[in-house]
């Protein structure tokens, strides 16, 4: 089995179009297959090598390693269609020396013309077949005056093309509804219907996994493999990804890009996990499983042919598995970025990047991303009490009962204590609960208002360590300043005293 992704480097990776590369992987993977990466670059204007390597940067940061491409090689390359342009040109030829393929010298405005009469009689806009039958020594005599032209492929009329396709089973296209397409532009270049035989078919591709875009395609491509006599591959043609309005996914539906939902913090192995699940079932009531596992479940005969609908919040669902299991480490590597941009780490140290894992820890359970973890982790930079007593639901904990003489004990009991871990926090808020009487909610919703500035989050018992242990980073640490527990007790206790 020869599976292969042959991405046109012209943009960022679609997550529709991540999904078709994740596809043919897991194909490969499970089936002892070979992954072949193609660079589908002959669309000059558009296509960059910025594009093809933020391209092959995304699929390596999803993990989708190829055996074969541009970067690693292989017996059937190259694999930039850019450095195949000879093939091409000889196969053009052949096609033409065999009746298959013809010169066509119609200008632009002619064929727009054609295209608008054909609109306007109602019948298909395809080429009027103006130039087929062009007598050979016409056609050289044009060639010779250097009259620009096209190849065209000379498609049989009067019978059904036929294929196989795994998702979507038998499908048939009349040719009197297929044009003579393009196989060679002007310029020289080849177009895609004519290239991507060539090369599947050289490459030695056996499974061509593609968008259904492709489906009006793939007859035009058949009648190509049989001119040329190549062996068609095996195709299968995936439903394209919709948002939830079920238009087709664009940036109108927010992030659309592989690298924006990397830039966002969603980590490689949940996106993997849920575009899996974009049109297939691992099968079992499984949905998160790592994706060696899925490759060794899937099999195109499962895939659905019904569009599939991209759900960002099925997506966090599935991300937040990941963060919950993932090495904090890992996840203060890739959290460092976005508390510098919070402001709350303004130098990348060691110290700085050993405080992050020790708190990112505190969050990633109760977010959906990354990039959300310093906005959750706020308390522990930023404190102060006269702004946190307008917000309503600490409104609601200073009007209970009892509520500011907790406050005002703890500040007292925290006045002469050294910094706070887990058992000198307990020991501290048992003195605190002796000496007020209070205890349950109505003992720790007022402490976590003193201490925080919240009226939630995290357990006291982690987030109380963590403000004393970033209240001892010295300022060569590269921290945002922290103000401790002791201070923190009585400076609110010394407003709630100035704001009765």
């Amino acid at each position: 089995m020869r599976v292969r992704f042959a991405p046109s480097p012209t943009g960022l990776l679609h997550v529709g179009n991540a999904r078709t590369a994740l596809f043919n992987w897991l194909l490969a993977r499970g089936g002892g297959g070979t992954f072949v990466l193609r660079i589908e670059d002959t669309d000059v204007e558009r296509s960059s090598r910025e594009s093809e390597q933020g391209i092959l940067e995304d699929l390596r940061w999803l993990g989708l390693d190829w055996d074969e491409g541009p970067d690693t090689g292989g017996p059937h390359g190259p694999y930039r269609q850019s450095e195949r342009l000879a093939l091409y040109r000889s196969y053009a030829s052949e096609l033409i020396e065999q009746g298959h393929a013809y010169y066509c010298f119609c200008p632009a405005e002619q064929l727009e013309a054609d295209r608008r009469a054909a609109l306007e009689a109602g019948r298909p806009p395809q080429y009027s077949g103006r130039c087929r039958d062009l007598p050979p020594s016409a056609v050289a005599d044009r060639l010779a005056l250097g009259h620009p032209a096209v190849v065209r492929f000379r498609v049989p009329q009067g019978r059904a093309v036929t294929f196989q396709d795994l998702v979507r089973g038998t499908v048939q296209f009349e040719t009197e509804v297929i044009g003579d397409p393009v196989l060679v532009r002007s310029d020289g270049h080849p177009a895609y219907n004519f290239a991507v035989v060539v090369d599947d078919a050289l490459m030695e591709i056996t499974h061509v996994v593609r968008g259904e875009d492709h489906i009006s395609n793939t007859p035009r491509q058949v009648l190509i493999y049989e001119a040329l006599r190549f062996t068609p591959p095996i195709f299968a043609h995936l439903a394209l990804v919709l948002g939830p309005d079920h238009t087709p996914l664009s940036k109108r539906h927010g992030a659309t890009s592989v690298s924006e939902f990397r830039n966002r913090g969603y980590l490689p192995e949940a996106l993997v996990n849920y575009l899996a699940l974009l049109g297939w079932s691992p099968g079992g009531g499984d949905e998160v499983l790592p994706a060696q596992e899925l490759a060794r479940r899937f099999a195109l005969e499962d895939v659905g042919h019904s569009a599939a609908v991209f759900d960002v919040e099925k997506l966090a669902w599935v991300n937040r598995h990941y963060l919950r299991a993932a090495d904090p480490g890992r996840l203060a590597d890739l959290a460092l970025p976005h508390f510098v941009s919070a402001g709350f780490v303004q130098r990348d140290s060691a110290e700085a990047r050993a405080y992050v894992a020790s708190v990112v820890p505190l969050a990633s359970g109760s977010v959906d991303r990354i990039e959300q973890v310093p906005s959750r982790l706020a308390f522990l930079f930023a404190f102060e009490p006269a702004l946190a007593a307008r917000r309503a639901d600490v409104q609601e904990v200073l009007n209970e009962i009892g509520a500011r003489d907790v406050i005002a004990a703890l500040a007292r009991e925290l006045a002469a204590s050294p910094r706070l871990d887990r058992d000198l926090f307990r020991a501290a808020a048992g003195r605190v609960k002796d000496a007020t009487g209070r205890k349950g909610k109505h003992l720790f919703h007022p402490i976590r208002v003193a201490l925080t500035g919240e009226a939630g989050g995290p357990e006291l018992d982690l987030a109380v360590p963590a403000i004393d242990a970033g209240a001892e980073l010295p300022p060569a640490s590269g921290v945002a300043p922290i103000s401790g527990c002791r201070e923190r007790a009585a400076r609110f206790a010394e407003w709630l005293d100035t704001n009765q």
